[in-house]
């Protein structure tokens, strides 16, 4: 039997030239591998709260939307008149024709509908296929103004396909620690994926962490998608260290008034290994605040594809979207592809984005052969800086070991690095 195609994952939402090869990625899963659903939740019984759920809350916000537009002002863009179809005759000389994606997105910012919009960001076909191998979708909800954590491992053994779904929902006012962990290690063909439905209350702090560090055989997807009501923050820290190839996605819809999401992405790629990275911001809410910060090297032939789009959608008067990349080429066969993108329907907004892509200099490979350093030895310093500062902030010991047995897998004698103390702590010796 052949493998499982999946097209269309971790599409942007408005297409660039197709002969560029980056509007979205195709994955190919081993048809042979066995479901086996290797998922642990480390959480408080209290999280677990029956009468929660995903769909409810976005229920309540929109019943709050829905009474605050009911005094609005009718809208009369000419937009809006193309997009609904209505026919104006020569009085509307003005009224634009739209592409296929603008009638789709005046049409949404008309319906103002956050079930309907809501979206994660490596698409509904290989979400759909997350949600099959999970088998089901736990709810881990907070109470209000209280603070909890949890944790997440998914992992899976050579011929395994495993994945988790789970919906988080952060109560008004309270703060949620989230951890992530996909690891396996694997030599032979494997899959682990999650996908998260997150939404964060009105003042609510949700700070989630996630760690991909699996081998080189094996196929890793993470997906999430967020809402956010009013004054809600949300944290995202991605460490992707690991896996043959690896598609990160992630959608954020910023609905309430000030509310703000910051990603920080930090990655590494060797070898022969693929990272395909998909971030699609919405801003809809008034002076909303969204950061993307992605900081990654590449060696060998590996190969690399992010997608950052900021969408400041019409009403988000005063909001401001922030996209910054660093991405550090230590070989010549490298491949990396970096697509920023601002979509634009409101006047009093800020977007910004720049990246920064540079290969190590010749002077600089000439300094380090001078200290009888090969150019493989020079491309392990780099790979090791990332892996350390990895597992120097990884959420816990159980984390840090999947970062040191990766490093180990990358470059000899990694471990002997670090150290740890009595009480379980890391500490990196002083040589």
């Amino acid at each position: 039997m052949d493998a499982l195609k999946i097209q269309h994952v971790n599409a942007m939402p408005a297409p660039t030239w197709g002969w560029l090869k980056m509007n979205d990625v195709s994955i190919e899963i081993p048809a042979d591998l066995e479901r086996k659903c290797r998922v642990e939740i480390e959480a408080a019984s209290e999280l677990y709260e029956p009468n929660v759920s995903f769909e409810g809350a976005l229920a309540a916000l929109q019943e709050r939307l829905d009474a605050a537009r009911a005094d609005a002002p009718v809208d009369t863009r000419a937009m809006l008149i193309a997009a609904t179809g209505e026919d104006h005759g020569a009085e509307e000389l003005d009224v634009p024709a739209l592409s296929t994606y603008e009638r789709r997105a005046v049409l949404s910012e008309h319906a103002d509908d956050v079930a309907r919009d809501f979206e994660t960001g490596v698409g509904i076909d290989m979400r759909a296929y997350l949600n099959f191998l999970a088998g089901g979708t736990p709810v881990l909800a907070t109470e209000a103004g209280g603070e909890a954590e949890a944790t997440i491992r998914v992992t899976a053994q050579a011929g395994e396909a495993s994945g988790a779904s789970l919906d988080i929902v952060a109560a008004p006012d309270s703060t949620l620690e989230l951890a992530l962990s996909l690891d396996s290690a694997a030599e032979e063909p494997a899959f682990i994926g999650s996908t998260l439905r997150i939404f964060a209350g009105a003042r609510s702090r949700v700070n989630l962490t996630v760690y991909l560090t699996a081998s080189d055989a094996v196929t890793v997807v993470e997906d999430s998608g967020f809402v956010l009501d009013e004054d809600a923050r949300v944290t995202v820290r991605h460490v992707v260290l690991g896996g043959a190839f690896t598609a990160t996605g992630l959608a954020a819809d910023l609905r309430g008034d000030r509310s703000r999401i910051d990603i920080d992405t930090s990655y590494l790629a060797s070898g022969t290994e693929q990272r395909d990275f998909n971030y699609i911001i919405r801003h809809r809410g008034k002076r909303t605040l969204s950061n993307m910060d992605a900081n990654g090297v590449l060696t060998g032939t590996s190969k690399k594809c992010l997608r950052g789009t900021i969408d400041l959608i019409h009403g988000a008067k005063g909001a401001q979207g922030n996209e910054r990349e660093t991405v550090l080429l230590a070989s010549k066969g490298v491949d990396n592809k970096t697509v920023p993108t601002i979509l634009c329907d409101e006047d009093d907004v800020a977007g910004n984005h720049g990246a920064t892509i540079g290969h190590v200099r010749p002077e600089q490979l000439f300094y380090a052969a001078c200290r009888g350093l090969s150019q493989e030895e020079t491309e392990a310093l780099f790979l090791s800086a990332k892996l350390e500062e990895a597992a120097l902030n990884a959420p816990d010991d159980a984390i840090r070991s999947n970062v040191i047995r990766l490093g180990n897998a990358l470059i000899p004698q990694f471990a002997e690095e670090f150290d740890f103390d009595d009480e379980g702590d890391l500490e990196e010796e002083i040589a």
